[in-house]
């Protein structure tokens, strides 16, 4: 590495480009991994209610950390289940619609569920994960849902979802994005398990966020809210109030998020003879700009407290900062790695 004035310039050895690393973290604001308490804004139903509702970590208005997580809705694939007015105006099927396009294949033209994706359903609840919260996308099998309720006739039940990421080694991959199947069970045992009993409540779509269930099934084992789940047309429902009401009735959403942090290693190699010498001011004294410690002009000494890496315009690009001052002198070599991430 040859030095050029108060720049050195790097070999092709001294870089390594295109390292991948694979971060996980929790889903939720602040990095947490495990929502516990759900909140709506009171606003909603008269807003966006008719098309979904967004489920928030605190108190709108009260808690100044409050921000939305997901998203709730319900689609139908012919309006049922919500207001129709003109012939163009139904929430349901707008928003069945709207993930159709987004999921499936061009002739695809419903949600179909099940080991072998055989069970067509025109009914669905969609639980959207905020943007901001997803960054890359969801790790499979690194989340947990349960949904909570009683049913009509009082028979109460609880229902933990997972994804069986970890049950197939060959998932269905979509044009845009893979998928698995929806399946009762917890991450705290392990790997997921199916089998010829195995219930298949739906889809999970890791890299758009979004978990796709089966209503039908939903909300025949819970209870929606304040009513029983319903899909009569030409009505509002509130089908998607309902499927928060249960999912807050759990108090247990479990998630966490992936990303890939792509990087270059960069190795500054210091050589004995480079680098002794300060520019900062207190490394001179009086108006002569005198060394401070005299015995530097025989035996000069430095700190290398940071680093910056430059184009070749000499147009600094990053800096880094390193974790303890290095000691530099004619008598002591440095090697430096520094990592870019982007």
């Amino acid at each position: 590495m040859a030095q050029e004035g108060i720049f050195s310039r790097f070999e092709d050895d001294d870089k390594i480009p295109g390292q991948v690393n694979i971060v996980s973290s929790g889903m939720w604001s602040g990095g947490v991994g495990t929502l516990t308490s759900f909140y709506t804004s009171s606003t909603q139903s008269g807003s966006t209610g008719e098309h979904y509702y967004d489920v928030y970590n605190g108190v709108v208005g009260t808690n100044a950390t409050a921000s939305v997580q997901f998203s709730v809705a319900y689609g139908n694939l012919n309006g049922s289940g919500s207001l129709s007015g003109d012939s163009n105006y139904k929430a349901s099927q707008a928003v069945y619609s709207q993930l159709r396009n987004l999921l499936l294949t061009q002739n695809e033209t419903q949600f179909k569920f099940g080991a072998a994706a055989d069970t067509a359903s025109n009914s669905i609840f969609a639980i959207a994960m905020n943007r901001n919260r997803l960054k890359e996308k969801m790790d499979p099998g690194n989340w947990e849902l349960h949904i909570s309720g009683a049913l009509a006739n009082g028979n109460g039940s609880l229902v933990k979802l997972i994804d069986d990421s970890g049950a197939t080694s060959d998932p269905n991959a979509n044009a845009t994005t893979r998928e698995f199947n929806i399946i009762s069970g917890s991450i705290a045992t392990g790997t997921a398990v199916t089998g010829s009993t195995t219930k298949y409540f739906g889809k999970f779509y890791p890299e758009s966020g979004l978990i796709i269930l089966d209503s039908d099934l939903i909300g025949g084992r819970v209870f929606l809210g304040a009513s029983n789940f319903n899909t009569a047309s030409n009505t509002n429902n509130n089908n998607s109030k309902g499927i928060y009401m249960a999912i807050s009735a759990s108090n247990y959403f479990a998630a966490r998020r992936e990303e890939q942090i792509k990087s270059t290693h960069y190795f500054c190699r210091v050589k004995h003879g480079m680098y002794n010498h300060s520019q900062n001011p207190t490394y001179y004294s009086g108006s002569d700009n005198a060394l401070a410690v005299p015995s530097f002009r025989t035996d000069p000494k430095s700190y290398i407290t940071t680093v910056g890496l430059y184009n070749d315009s000499n147009e600094l690009l990053a800096v880094a900062k390193l974790s303890r001052p290095i000691l530099k002198s004619t008598s002591r070599e440095a090697l430096i790695k520094v990592r870019l991430d982007f």
